[in-house]
């Protein structure tokens, strides 16, 4: 005997073999066993999902000739014929190669004669929707109102071209996809009671491949049984169905999560050499992420992960759910591109570095403790007791990075403008001249500083945000005069929007460390750094390096202090308009309304500077 695939084996015989599709099934064994059963029904939903074999269990179940009901004996000559196909009363239709009048009018002149075997006549008509505007005008009338031993069953995958006419003449019952974990365990169960070994992860590589259809999934099944030999296993399927290695993927999203660019390129190398489809391997990459912002969001669903949960499980922790959101936005808008890219290798390519370049920039304190130190890092800094004076890079030598990876600015031996004295550190300890009362102490300094050293003495700046005194020098920096240093420097773009968020925190010597709201840390860029320290530098007249640190700020930064000014000119604005004489006569006479929205306050558009 020749061998019949595992669809067709397979092909379930009852209502309880069916997969998923627990909706339909509940409507047609109720009315089976309630006899409260439509002369027309509609099965629709795309291929492989049930449809045909649901109208044959419908046939079976009408004319088992242990009774209707919604178990089939599936023992009987009725029940033996349809399974078979060759019952004389299920007349199976394909409407694709009858699309003709000729042929419906052929056909319906055999509706009146009583069925042979059976106890109905039942009239299969797969794919409904190729028949012609006649022959649906041809059906309309026996399709309402047949014969009482007539049911129709139409089937078709394309229920909007059919006419309303139709529509409303059946009982739609639309057939859903099914999901890879129904698929996959399906085909479990299938493999183990054919005795072929199989792999997890193979089976959910074709569950997924399969797209929703069953009679899809067992015809990849076969083919991988035939490419693997007689098993199925992960590795076969991956090659047999053109994914890229599994380990090339992982690789990928191990480098692409930790923001690797150098391995993401390297990655990308050994697929174009395994001679990787990029097109698809760009959908995997997306399918993979957006199984990681599952883990992320809904930790439960790594339980459907089989044996990859550990895997996805630690990529959820390595990526935050903001980057992983913006790679697979990214990922989609350059799938729909990538016809344009030069090459696929390309594309893919910068897709990537597209992700990575348009990647929030991390805290300064998180790239720190992520990352570690890079051989030409500063060492951290110790304890305030522990500091000493710190000497300005050799002319010959790159500027040094802080902790942090920023960029500190080389101090000059001696200014090229008179700036404000600064204490040297072999003074005697003590508050140097012009700091604030509300000031800490400085911390002693070395006795043998280096030539051009800058204090590294500690100013810990007041919290209070009461209006004080212009910042004459970099220590005089305080809360209550950041807005107005802020309208001083010619600062713009990001680098103002960033500054405006932020109050400082304290001085260290030439550097200030900036409190940034966390609410806002989205708008954090390194660069952002360097620009507000330049423009300081230009204000004070001699180097500035800045640090700006993600925390919960206290207090009122400028941009809510432009707010609450705005705010308040509005509602003073607002209330002079209402008590206008003219207004108010103008309103109890003509009974008008004033639209408080349409006012608006005459004022220069910076306000900080205004106030300065």
């Amino acid at each position: 005997m020749s061998y019949q695939v595992l669809a067709r084996r397979w092909r379930p015989q009852t209502f309880a073999q069916m997969v998923g599709q627990e909706h339909v099934l509940r409507a047609l064994v109720n009315a089976l066993e309630r006899n409260r059963l439509h002369h027309a029904y509609l099965l629709t939903g795309t291929r492989g999902v049930g449809k045909t074999t649901l109208a044959r269990l419908i046939a079976k179940c009408l004319n088992c000739e242990q009774g209707i009901s919604a178990s089939p004996c599936g023992e009987c000559s009725a029940c033996r014929e349809i399974a078979e196909g060759r019952f004389v009363d299920l007349l199976e239709i394909d409407a694709a190669s009858r699309t003709k009048v000729e042929d419906t009018r052929d056909l319906l002149e055999n509706v009146q004669y009583a069925p042979a075997r059976g106890r109905f006549k039942v009239y299969l008509i797969d794919e409904v929707h190729m028949l012609s505007t006649h022959s649906f005008n041809a059906l309309l009338k026996t399709l309402e109102e047949p014969p009482p031993h007539v049911k129709f069953l139409l089937a078709t995958t394309d229920p909007q071209k059919l006419p309303a006419t139709v529509l409303s003449r059946c009982l739609q019952l639309h057939l859903k996809n099914l999901s890879p974990e129904q698929i996959s365990a399906h085909l479990a169960h299938v493999l183990r009671e054919e005795a072929i070994d199989f792999e997890d992860p193979a089976l959910w590589e074709l569950a997924v491949a399969a797209e929703g259809s069953m009679r899809d999934a067992l015809s990849l099944t076969d083919q991988a049984i035939a490419h693997g030999g007689g098993s199925v296993a992960t590795a076969t399927v991956t090659e047999m169905l053109g994914y890229i290695e599994r380990e090339l993927l992982r690789a990928l999203v191990e480098a692409l999560l930790q923001a690797s660019a150098e391995r993401v390129l390297a990655v990308v190398a050994d697929m174009a050499a395994h001679g990787a489809d990029f097109e698809r391997a760009l959908s995997e990459l997306l399918a993979v992420l957006h199984r990681v912002a599952l883990a992320q969001t809904v930790p439960a669903t790594l339980a459907a992960m089989h044996a990859e949960r550990e895997r996805f499980a630690r990529w959820a922790a390595l990526a935050s759910a903001a980057d992983v959101q913006l790679y697979y936005q990214i990922g989609l808008m350059c799938r729909r591109d990538l016809p344009y890219a030069p090459d696929a290798r390309s594309g893919f390519e910068m897709a990537l570095l597209r992700m990575l370049a348009f990647r929030p920039a991390q805290p300064a304190d998180a790239r720190s403790a992520a990352a570690p130190p890079s051989p030409r890092a500063t060492p951290p800094r110790s304890e305030p007791a522990e500091q000493g004076a710190v000497a300005p890079p050799k002319k010959s030598e790159p500027a040094a990075r802080g902790p942090a990876g920023v960029r500190v600015a080389p101090r000059p031996s001696a200014p090229t403008e008179p700036g404000p004295a600064v204490a040297p550190p072999s003074a005697a300890p003590g508050a140097p001249s012009g700091v604030p009362a509300s000031a800490a102490a400085p911390v002693e300094a070395p006795a043998t500083p280096a030539a051009g050293a800058v204090s590294a003495a500690a100013v810990t700046l007041a919290s209070g945000q009461a209006d004080t005194a212009p910042a004459g020098r970099l220590a005089d920096v305080n809360p209550g005069n950041w807005h107005r240093l802020l309208a001083e420097c010619e600062l713009g773009g990001m680098a103002r929007t960033v500054a405006s968020h932020c109050l400082p925190q304290a001085v260290e010597g030439a550097t200030l460390q900036l409190l940034l709201q966390q609410e806002h840390e989205i708008l954090y860029q390194p660069q952002c750094e360097e620009r507000i320290a330049a423009a300081l530098a230009t204000r004070f007249g001699h180097a500035v390096t800045v640090r700006v640190r993600p925390a919960r700020v206290e207090g009122e930064t400028p941009a809510a202090r432009t707010a609450r000014i705005a705010a308040e000119r509005q509602q003073q604005a607002v209330a002079a308009i209402e008590a206008d004489a003219n207004v108010r006569m103008l309103m109890e006479n003509f009974s008008g309304k004033l639209h408080r929205d349409s006012i608006t306050v005459l004022e220069p558009a910076d306000t900080g500077r205004e106030e300065a």
